[in-house]
């Protein structure tokens, strides 16, 4: 009887010693532990300008003229072509703008080793408008444009801008922290459910999610600690039957 339950003690052991890994090692794979990494440095090919971030966004403007509801016009800077079809002489815009706005992603982006999905980028993602060096500049565009404010303007005199000047700005996508707000997902890392919500309906990121002892993250997780936690329950079971006989 002493043989029995010197054996039934040691499966018991056993079974903790083959479930505990399994737990931490779901219970690792619930949160990111490190830093996204980008995987890449993106470049604006036409203006040499760089970022070492996850996305890079190029905003070209044109000043324009716009007609206003009282038949009167005035000066604006569009990203769009403004149509003067109907307008007064000397209000006419230029029939096009010359160069497109661009944007740019870090689509080899990575959390921990895995991969960032695409919709974690634009879902979470925060653009931030930054003053590039211009080191990188071509020539010619060097002749045409000069730095105003955080970009480059063709403007002869950027205090006095005319009608087809063109004014360029660029921003760079940085990414808050990601602990609470994505999981992994056949191997990738996907916006989680709450953080998917609360960017649609315009509120604030969810909280970053904490993990203790007491509360597993993951379903799977319970899951596996119920089973576990039911076999050993079977095997005392059958321990105090074996001694009681």
């Amino acid at each position: 009887m002493i043989r029995a339950a010197r054996g039934l003690a040691v499966a018991v052991a056993l079974a903790v010693a083959l479930l505990l890994p399994a737990i931490a090692s779901g219970q690792q794979a619930a949160l990111p532990q490190g830093e996204p990494e980008p995987g890449q440095v993106l470049e604006d090919p036409d203006f040499g300008v760089r970022t070492d971030q996850f996305g890079l966004d190029r905003r070209v403007e044109m000043l324009q003229w716009q007609r206003e509801p009282d038949g009167g016009y005035r000066q604006v800077w569009s990203s769009g072509l403004v149509d003067s079809t109907g307008f007064d002489k000397g209000y006419e815009n230029v029939p096009g703008v010359p160069l497109e706005s661009r944007r740019w992603w870090a689509e080899g982006a990575t959390l921990d080793g895995k991969p960032l999905d695409l919709s974690v980028l634009k879902t979470l993602g925060q653009w931030q408008e930054f003053r590039p060096p211009f080191s990188r500049l071509p020539a010619n565009l060097a002749a045409t444009f000069q730095p105003e404010g955080n970009g480059l303007a063709s403007s002869d005199n950027p205090l006095e801008p005319r009608i087809g000047d063109l004014r360029i700005r660029w921003r760079e996508l940085q990414l808050p922290p990601l602990a609470g707000r994505v999981e992994l997902v056949d191997g990738a890392w996907q916006v989680s459910a709450g953080a998917e919500n609360a960017a649609l309906n315009a509120r604030p990121l969810p909280p970053v999610a904490t993990v203790d002892g007491s509360a597993l993250p993951d379903l799977r997780l319970r899951i596996l600690l119920g089973g576990g936690v039911f076999l050993l329950l079977v095997v005392l079971v059958v321990v105090v039957r074996r001694l009681r006989r």
